[in-house]
């Protein structure tokens, strides 16, 4: 059983650190050099990066990974030392899903329905995607899963310090 505990606490720090490392790369690369091009690139270069992030590695391994292996080893870890840390990363990954369903999704979703960018007002539709505001949630990503990813790793750490007493 607590190879099991391991296995899936482990799962959990992996794959939330893949994540967090992915929300960070847009919050200081993918999305600063995106907003320094033309309206027309930016719309063409986010429906591209948004539609191939749409895969299963990334949401089933990853994003949906994160959640399901959190909260596998909080079960497995009940009544055990890291479970405080890992109730933390749950509650705050569960609120970087909040935020990515509520805020980023549907900006996302809304630019790749405009059409192709040959064939619409990029301006109007970079506009009403509100770069700003996508941004500004992303950064509270960035820390909610940052911290999360810390939380799991010190997890990890309390979990082999009790296994070897």
């Amino acid at each position: 059983m607590d190879a099991l505990r391991t296995l899936f606490l482990f799962a959990a720090t992996i794959s939330m650190g893949l994540v967090a490392g992915v929300i960070d790369l847009y919050a200081h690369t993918i999305m600063p050099g995106l907003g320094r091009t033309d309206d027309r690139t930016f719309v063409g270069a986010f429906q591209a990066l948004d539609r191939a992030i749409i895969n299963p590695w990334f949401i089933g391994g990853g994003f949906l990974g994160a959640l399901g292996f959190t909260l596998l080893a909080a079960i497995l870890q009940v009544g055990r030392a890291p479970l405080p840390w890992i109730i933390v990363a749950l509650v705050l990954y569960v609120v970087t899903v909040a935020i990515t369903v509520r805020v980023n999704v549907p900006r996302n979703d809304a630019i790749k329905a405009a059409g192709e960018p040959d064939r619409i007002n990029t301006a109007a539709v970079r506009a009403e995607f509100d770069e700003l505001r996508w941004r500004r949630w992303n950064l509270v990503r960035v820390v909610t899963t940052t911290v999360a990813f810390g939380c799991l790793a010190w997890a990890l750490v309390v979990h082999g310090q009790a296994a070897s007493v």
